[in-house]
């Protein structure tokens, strides 16, 4: 007789001839009451009343659980990936509203460089010169007149050769009366105790 041998080369486990368990022998006595009351009524006399019963199987359907253990792997990868992202995906956020921001400043600058440019092409024509010097500061060419409008409060206009006082009460103060009147004043307040 040939003994196989297993794909790794050994020989097979020796199998024992008795599959079934072995139970404990009875003593004699026990042995003798059993067989005088049938059997089986021996050994469950000796037993407590709760293992004389005979044993309830209860099955239930098991219970899925909630996660598995490669689900709370992959959950702990995407938090912390998430915890991750954060700190760079705020860092991007922040520069594209700083660019946004600086992008609109250059529009604006660029707005204002070509009003003044246009404003400095003006200067260059000597007419506007000349227009601008009668309007800002009064002057006049030879021979001519300077005529100042001034509005009254009412409304009404008046000359400028004219003083706006004129028929009114009193003149106010020059304006150096008033200032050294509240030095006074301030003077008189700090020597009080």
């Amino acid at each position: 007789m040939t003994q196989r041998l297993t794909p790794s080369g050994q020989r097979p486990a020796r199998r024992s001839r008795s599959a079934a368990p072995r139970r404990p022998a009875l003593a004699r006595d026990q042995r003798d009451h059993a067989s005088r009351d049938g059997g089986d009524s021996g050994r469950s006399a000796n037993r407590p009343a709760a293992a004389r019963r005979a044993p309830v199987r209860r099955t239930s359907a098991p219970q899925p659980r909630r996660f598995t253990g490669r689900a709370t792997v992959l959950l702990v990868v995407l938090i912390a990936l998430a915890l991750g992202y954060t700190y760079p995906v705020r860092v991007y956020l922040t520069q594209q509203s700083d660019i946004a921001r600086m992008e609109a400043a250059q529009d604006a600058q660029r707005r204002r460089i070509g009003e003044l440019s246009e404003r400095a092409a003006l200067w260059r024509d000597e007419e506007y010169i000349k227009i601008q010097a009668r309007k800002r500061f009064y002057m006049v060419y030879p021979g001519e007149t300077p005529l100042v409008v001034l509005s009254d409060p009412e409304g009404a206009a008046r000359d400028a050769g004219i003083d706006p006082n004129t028929g009114k009460g009193e003149r106010p103060d020059p304006w150096y009366d008033t200032l050294w009147s509240s030095i006074q004043a301030a003077n008189n307040a700090g020597s009080r105790p």
